[in-house]
């Protein structure tokens, strides 16, 4: 009887044990979620403002690529520009 009760005992702190384990990660995916929304929505407060600089030119570096692409897509459609 009593090694039973060991058995059952030992199960259910393992259960506990690995409902907390699964918890904390939850938590922590969470966490890690929404750092990336906020990175990826570009809400940045704490952010210098010496950064803008990088992200202007990220977008002019994108501008170009994008433009790059269209003149690609003419020349393989058969369009003169």
């Amino acid at each position: 009887m009593t090694e039973t009760v060991s058995i059952i005992t030992l199960s259910v702190a393992g259960l506990a044990g690995l409902a907390m384990v699964t918890a904390a990660a939850l938590a922590g995916w969470r966490g890690w979620l929404d750092l990336q929304r906020t990175a990826l929505a570009g809400d940045h407060p704490e952010m210098p403002a010496a950064a803008a600089p990088a992200n202007t030119g990220a977008r002019i570096e994108l501008a170009d690529l994008k433009e790059r692409v269209r003149k690609l897509e003419a020349i393989a459609a058969g369009i003169d520009l």
